[in-house]
């Protein structure tokens, strides 16, 4: 059931449903799955929710729902210049660094959007698979290295947040190493998925400054990166385009591919059906993989879309100008599409990579999944033994609402020198 603390009234003249429901607290963070279900029964498929500072949207939930609002620009945009919610809005807002409009790809539409994510898969379609693939078990293998001769590890900070970071930076021309590339990401974990205390505003700027001098270095030494093959494009974008684009290609590659190991990992380790089978090949790691996306998506929520006009959805009144909440994790769960309760990796039909025209560009997800596959697939060979240390039940999720990730995964394993 929903957390009764959890539904407050609307504060006066708010246009927010009178039982809208805080998108917060300990239930939420741990167990999402069940306030979907609560919110589902309460609500249907487009629930009334409550924003950081009780700002009022609306959480989409039905998998049908999610396809016709990514699939109906013209209805639902991505420019929040169209929120009316804006003068509500303080300064230092948390979601800020989600909402607030930048000269961004994310926030582009129509032809300018098309014009903006043509230069993106561009300088993608360049990576090579297999090369990326030798460096992620590069990286890998130093990375496992580190720990192997300890016989235990926490592998969300030694392995599994590192190993996409190592590699997305490589990709985008940066050195893996290094001071200056370590406070990058930890500046966009910051601005994406702040903790308590932390500024997310004042992190984004940061990424920001790094990023522009990234791309000033190279418009004067292009390499065999993305984002001088972003700089190369005939497109011909700005500097500061290529910037706010370089965050959102980051941002997408590094936290979200980091969480999908981080729940695929979890799903081999405590799921009798790949903790018995995987090693004898009845189960494979791409079926994990897979499944976690269907059932811990890395992306939770995703914030959001725009109505263009007055318009209805999932039985809801929807005022031009109001934020949806893309329920991505719902979705993906929804009963209506997995009517027995059994959610399965039989197909990729997922939404976990978002749909419709803003959805990741291609090839984004399959070079995710490059990663994924090579950091799983890695530890398993390298450490053949892994188990978990801890009780499965004690596991803990990050307190996000947006995110889906554990806070720590310990493990152990016969120590070995690599």
């Amino acid at each position: 059931m929903t957390d009764p603390s959890a539904v407050r009234p609307a504060p006066p003249g708010c246009p927010a449903h009178p039982d809208a429901v805080r998108l917060a607290g300990l239930e939420y963070q741990q167990s999402p799955s069940q306030l979907y279900r609560a919110l589902r029964r309460q609500h249907g498929a487009v629930a009334p929710v409550l924003l950081d500072g009780d700002i009022p949207a609306w959480l989409v939930l039905g998998y049908s729902e999610v396809t016709y609002v990514t699939g109906h620009d013209e209805l639902f945009a991505r420019d929040s210049r169209r929120w009316n919610q804006w003068e509500n809005i303080p300064a230092d807002w948390p979601l800020l660094p989600y909402v607030g409009y930048q000269p961004s790809v994310l926030f582009t539409e129509g032809d300018e959007h098309r014009r903006r994510a043509g230069v993106i898969t561009q300088a993608l379609e360049g990576v090579d698979q297999f090369e990326l693939a030798r460096n992620c078990q590069v990286i890998a293998d130093r990375l496992i290295a580190g720990f192997a001769g300890s016989g235990q590890a926490e592998l969300m900070t030694g392995y599994v947040h590192a190993l996409p970071m190592r590699a997305v930076v490589q990709m985008c021309g940066m050195p893996t190493s290094g001071e200056d590339t370590r406070q990058l990401v930890e500046d966009l974990r910051i601005s994406l998925d702040a903790a308590e205390g932390d500024d997310p505003v004042a992190a984004y700027g940061r990424v920001g400054e790094r990023l522009r001098q990234l791309v000033k270095d190279k418009r004067e030494r292009p390499g065999p990166d993305v984002t001088s093959r972003m700089l190369l494009d005939p497109a011909g974008l700005t500097d500061e385009e290529i910037v706010q684009d370089l965050i959102s290609v980051i941002a997408a590659a590094q936290q979200p591919t980091a969480n999908w190991i981080c729940n695929t990992l979890r799903l081999l380790l405590t799921d009798e059906r790949f903790a018995v089978n995987v090693s004898g090949g009845r189960l494979s790691v791409g079926e994990a993989l897979n499944e976690a996306l269907w059932l811990d998506t890395p992306t939770q929520n995703f914030i959001g879309r725009w109505a263009v006009r007055d318009t209805q959805l999932g039985g809801r009144q929807i005022r031009a100008g109001d934020c949806l909440v893309l329920g991505l994790a719902a979705a993906n769960t929804d009963p209506q599409i997995w009517p027995e309760g059994h959610v399965g990796a039989e197909n990729a039909a997922h939404l976990s990579f978002s749909n419709g025209e803003h959805r990741c560009p291609y090839p984004a997800p399959l070079l995710a999944d490059v990663m994924a596959r090579t950091a799983v697939e890695t530890l398993l060979e390298r450490l053949p033994d892994l188990v978990l240390s801890a009780e499965p039940e004690t596991l803990a999720w990050r307190p996000s609402i947006w995110m889906r990730g554990l806070t720590a995964l310990p493990v152990r394993f016969t120590p070995t020198v690599q």
